[in-house]
């Protein structure tokens, strides 16, 4: 495919048609540049791929970042109808809630500076990362199940952290309907030393600072201002999740054809109805696997401002959760679509719930601005 295949809508949003296979047209948010580097991996087949699972609903959506993925590009959203759709674990991905949290602290960068080097090598030893790396201490396999069932707030319970915590993350860090039972108990095992941890690949914990203020309102209420030091998290459910999406693709794909008779072009979506038990089942554990997520930024943050007050005193003004939101995750929500309320399960892999002002589903502090 080549940017002369697409339908320009404006500067910034473009559209492949619908045709066969395809069950809704795909629409792709770039600029012409950004296009043309997209257009350089599979991210358009992926996308277009996405189009042909039963039940989507108005667009296959791709965002800016899109990059070629598993089964579905990174950036992908795909709302699907619960009524008559499908649920797709591809379509969210291995690492289920990978995620980003940001902290603000009270310091500037010249504060920062002259201490930079110890703080960044106190925060490497209090917050392990690499490939498969866990903690010294595993959780028990009730602990676990805890977690998995009530998310960051758990933590909370057992003083990893305060209470502002949770109220600055999406969903308060829990999503209710989480079934620790529907998880494998090798999924368990990779996760009991592994809250608290990075993880390998794009997985970062970076110090960095505010370099301009755009917007002074929406500054002022998260408390943002220049050359301020920040803290940027990104990770997810690491072994835990992993195996849960290995898990359950490897018992849909057999499932697909033969219990539901779901004909796709690419067998690696392995989706199953939503509204069937196998659907049910998955999507309690892709629930349980987002709430380990978010206790394991949860544990990052408690242990940041360990390494804090190692490294400024227990006096120190300590690090502050401004929000904690998921990328790659599988929602119930209902919107307004051709005239009707419509219940939809929507797929994001590698994009981001935007809160509006005045959600429901966004703190007090954060209701005038989104």
């Amino acid at each position: 495919m080549e940017k002369g295949d697409f339908l320009k809508i404006n500067d910034y949003l473009w559209e492949i048609p619908q045709s066969f296979p395809m069950r809704v047209p795909a629409r792709i948010y770039a600029s012409e540049r950004i296009l043309e580097d997209i257009l350089k991996d599979k991210s358009i087949p992926q996308l277009i791929n996405g189009t042909t699972l039963p039940g989507i609903v108005n667009y296959g959506l791709a965002m800016p970042d899109c990059h070629q993925g598993y089964s579905v590009p990174i950036g992908f959203v795909g709302a699907i109808e619960t009524a008559n759709g499908v649920i797709s674990p591809g379509a969210c991905g291995f690492d289920i809630n990978c995620g980003m949290k940001l902290l603000t602290t009270e310091y500037s960068e010249r504060e920062i500076r002259p201490y930079l080097k110890e703080l960044a090598e106190e925060i490497q030893r209090q917050v392990p990362s690499g490939l498969g790396v866990g903690r010294q201490i595993k959780f028990s396999f009730k602990q676990i199940d805890e977690i998995l069932k009530k998310g960051a707030p758990y933590l909370i319970e057992k003083n990893f952290g305060w209470k502002e915590d949770i109220e600055n993350c999406e969903e308060n860090g829990q999503l209710s309907w989480a079934d620790p039972s529907t998880v494998s108990l090798q999924a368990k095992k990779r996760g009991r030393d592994q809250v608290g941890t990075l993880g390998s690949g794009n997985h970062f914990l970076s110090i960095e600072k505010v370099e301009e203020i755009y917007n002074k309102e929406i500054a002022e209420t998260f408390n943002l201002h220049k050359d301020q030091v920040v803290i940027m998290i990104h990770c997810g459910s690491r072994g835990l999740g992993h195996q849960v999406c290995t898990d359950y693709l490897k018992e849909f794909m057999p499932l697909m054809k033969k219990r539901y008779k779901i004909e796709i072009e690419e067998s690696k979506f392995a989706c199953v109805p939503f509204a069937s038990d196998d659907g049910q089942r998955y999507f309690k554990a892709m629930a349980a696997a987002a709430n380990y997520a978010w206790a394991n930024r949860q544990m990052i943050l408690y242990f940041i401002r360990q390494a804090w007050i190692e490294v400024f005193g227990k006096e120190a003004s300590l690090p502050v959760a401004l929000y904690d939101v998921a990328h790659n995750i599988i929602k119930r929500e209902s919107y307004l679509i051709q005239g009707r309320k419509t219940e939809v399960i929507v797929h994001r892999k590698g994009a981001t719930r935007s809160f509006p002002p005045n959600h429901p589903e966004i703190p007090e502090r954060y209701q005038k601005t989104g």
